[in-house]
């Protein structure tokens, strides 16, 4: 009798629409257990604390699960849909697929490599507060990809070893996306989750990005100056020879001129996040008497053919949500087209190319947002607040901000996507914080600060596995040097968020 042998099926992790969808499976179950119930809101829709009332149950079935993501994307009475965000992430993908299209990022970067020759130690702090601008500005992540082969020669020929190069791409953009500032896939989708601006908390998140990338230079700077004392100290010494042969074999110069058009379209790029962010800031409401921009706006709006040309419905730098910064980023990759003279076609196919890129990410917002949708045409997300607003009757908001941090952790291995995961939770977490006398904006940085920590270590991270994979790294070794890293960062965000509540 012939016997057949069955190969062990390997686990993989399902994708986050899977695990998003079952989600909802699950909460739609809930709508049959959990007591339906509703709060009174006040006029702006905010909910009035202790008017929790029971009602009248609406479980939800089969054709609600699937309606769920649709409503995700176009909203309800109920519930908002995430069209407006969607929309954001798709044209953002666009108009990085433009600049991608002129090479000027890439360019940029290597020809700051190619300048520092003979100071390659001073490219640890300058490259990793580049990298951390983009991951803090717009969620760089997987462009990095293009650098290790360029950064691992030049940081191994001066007597560094290839975790210093993976560490100056990794660590800083990822510790970008951990003080995410206006970072569209988290702080936008967060924002967008709780009616809030995305500009609401950026003083703040920028100081929690000025210190943890400052500390993150140090650790990466302390450790490229201990092996380069004595190489011994690295902690892939044992493949040295090895990685010489690998990375060093091969002529590392690259030609890095950039052009006066690529000069061009970066400074565009730069400027683009600068008015974004001046858009974003609510510059009135920090300070009463900060209304140049709505005074120059009603200026300009009333010139005679001027205000005509320009648009009388322009909108003022502070008060801009993200229909505003949508236009910006599609006016912007216009300009960039013009700019680096660059054709009809070429521009169409680059920003088709880069939305392409996104629409997983749009999508995944309207499926995530489908588990709020269930809630609240299921009546259960009073239920859970209301349990909430009882368990958080005797916790200070100190305790809650780092519960929250803490919360956020294992969700973020659970769903790597950070856009999904803000969709799919800030419903709830955020109207907690409101019981607990935490900001919203407060409780976003929380979730992505826990979002951004978890992205530097995570194997389900494709940006974490390729960078070692190019670098011939066990994750094993990359988990020990980011050890006391981890635990620095750590306690770094306790801290922030706890004197955070405070202020």
């Amino acid at each position: 009798m012939e016997q057949v042998s069955k190969k062990r099926r390997k686990f993989k992790m399902p994708s986050a629409y899977t695990i998003l969808f079952f989600i909802i499976i699950a909460v739609a179950i809930l709508t049959w257990i959990i007591p339906a119930g509703q709060y009174q809101t006040d006029k702006a829709g905010n909910i009035i604390a202790h008017t929790y009332r029971q009602v009248a149950a609406k479980p939800q079935g089969i054709w609600d699960v699937f309606m769920a993501p649709v409503i995700g994307m176009v909203g309800n009475s109920k519930t908002d849909g995430a069209i407006s965000v969607s929309l954001f992430i798709l044209v953002i993908g666009g108009f990085l697929g433009v600049v991608n299209k002129t090479k000027a990022l890439d360019d940029g970067i290597s020809s700051v490599v190619v300048k520092f020759k003979g100071k390659e130690k001073w490219l640890i702090p300058i490259l990793m507060t580049l990298f951390a601008l983009g991951g803090s500005t717009f969620g760089m992540g997987e462009e990095t990809i293009a650098f290790y082969p360029l950064l691992i020669p030049v940081m191994m020929a001066v007597g560094f070893d290839s975790l210093v190069a993976v560490s100056i791409a990794l660590i800083g953009t990822q510790v970008g996306c951990l003080a995410s500032t206006v970072n569209p896939f988290a702080t936008g989708v967060a924002s967008q989750t709780l009616n809030i601006s995305p500009g609401d908390g950026l003083m703040s998140r920028l100081v929690l990005l000025i210190v943890t990338v400052a500390f993150s230079i140090w650790y990466v700077y302390h450790y490229a100056s201990k092996i380069e004392k004595d190489p011994k100290q690295s902690l892939i010494y044992d493949q040295r020879q090895a990685d010489e042969s690998r990375f060093l074999s091969e002529d590392d110069g690259v030609d890095t001129q950039m052009t006066g058009r690529q000069k061009a379209v970066l400074w565009l790029f730069v400027l683009t996040f600068v008015i974004m962010i001046m858009g974003l800031v609510p510059w009135d409401s920090i300070n009463p008497h900060w209304t140049v921009f709505i005074q120059l706006n009603k200026w300009l709006t009333n010139l005679p053919f001027l205000g005509a040309l320009l648009g009388k419905d322009m909108v003022p730098l502070g008060t801009w949500y993200f229909n505003e910064i949508t236009m910006l980023f599609f006016f912007m990759s216009v300009l960039i087209m013009f700019t680096f003279k660059m054709s009809e076609s070429d521009y169409i196919e680059a920003f088709m190319n880069g939305m392409s890129d996104f629409i997983s990410v749009a999508i995944i917002v309207a499926v995530a947002r489908g588990i709020q949708v269930v809630m609240n045409d299921g009546n259960i997300t009073a239920t859970v607040l209301h349990w909430g607003e009882s368990g958080l009757s005797s916790m200070g908001s100190i305790a809650f901000i780092i519960l929250t941090y803490i919360f956020y952790i294992p969700m973020s291995f659970l769903i790597p996507s950070t856009s999904g995961l803000a969709a799919a939770t800030m419903g709830i977490i955020g109207p907690l914080g409101k019981f607990a006398h935490v900001a919203p904006s407060l409780v976003i940085t929380a979730y992505q600060a826990a979002s951004g920590w978890v992205n530097i270590i995570t194997p389900t991270s494709g940006v974490v596995m390729g960078a070692l994979a190019i670098a011939h790294v066990n994750i094993n070794v990359w988990w020990k040097f980011t050890l006391k890293l981890m635990i620095g960062l750590f306690v770094i965000i306790c801290i922030f968020l706890a004197v955070s509540t405070l202020i």
